[in-house]
């Protein structure tokens, strides 16, 4: 057999033919020892639905709505039985007795669920709901949260899911943090004793939340629980200080 050789030789190698035997032998070895690695799966849209999901139904009963709102959120399990198991939203949905926003509300959740199965980091579509403001004003619901609108509590619903799947997780206050909050609700509570019954009973009525009578919006967790403590507004429920 005769081979052409179009570049200059630099240097050579005799190769015995009980070489080439051995490299092929140890080869099928070399193949058995490497441990299979499990193929991971990405969300992304061509992530076919699965004939069943598993999900969770909130309810949203707000002042601004006659009927309640059911949010469904439906969720694909990636990797199922591995060590990369993991729970991601595929799919929402929200029913009503209320058929008065009915097209907005089938658009909302077809654009949700569409981002849902685009894959990558989805959790900013939370601050984007919870930064809609209604004209008409918001409402506080039960605990004492502001929201905004109804679109912001959908979007409150949607972080709480995320939460409860491990996609978003919240920033633990220490013991020393906590301690810290519950010495100062004693003391505005101890301060707070001495005025007139009829002035509690009326603060108590206008917030609801287990806050101290008196407690106002706190501007980082929208909960009405921002007391004024030693000349500095502070948050008694997620420690938030205007004084650092």
């Amino acid at each position: 057999m005769t081979i052409k050789i179009e570049k200059k030789i630099k240097g050579y190698q005799v190769v015995k033919p009980e070489d080439k035997a051995a490299p092929a032998a140890a080869a099928p070895e070399k193949k058995a020892a490497e441990p299979r690695q499990a193929e991971i799966i990405q969300m992304h849209e061509s992530v076919e639905r699965p004939e069943s999901l598993v999900g969770s139904t909130f309810k949203i009963k707000s002042p601004l709505f006659e009927h309640a709102l059911y949010v469904t959120i439906n969720d694909i399990v990636l990797n199922a039985g591995t060590p990369h198991e993991q729970r991601r939203p595929f799919e929402i949905f929200i029913n009503s007795k209320n058929m008065d926003h009915f097209q907005w509300i089938v658009a909302l959740t077809r654009i949700l669920s569409a981002v849902f199965r685009k894959g990558g980091d989805v959790t900013f579509i939370v601050e984007e709901l919870k930064a809609v403001f209604d004209p008409r004003g918001g409402y506080f619901k039960a605990g004492g949260v502001y929201m905004p609108s109804i679109v912001a509590e959908i979007g409150a619903v949607i972080e709480q899911h995320m939460k409860n799947i491990g996609l978003i997780h919240d920033p633990e206050m220490d013991e020393t943090q906590k301690k810290l909050i519950a010495e100062k609700r004693a003391a505005y509570e101890a301060a707070s004793a001495g005025k007139k019954a009829a002035e509690v009973a009326s603060s108590s009525e206008s917030n609801a939340s287990g806050f101290p009578p008196g407690a106002t919006l706190c501007a980082k967790c929208n909960t009405q629980a921002l007391v004024l403590m030693d000349g500095c507004q502070t948050c008694l429920n997620c420690g938030y200080s205007k004084c650092g």
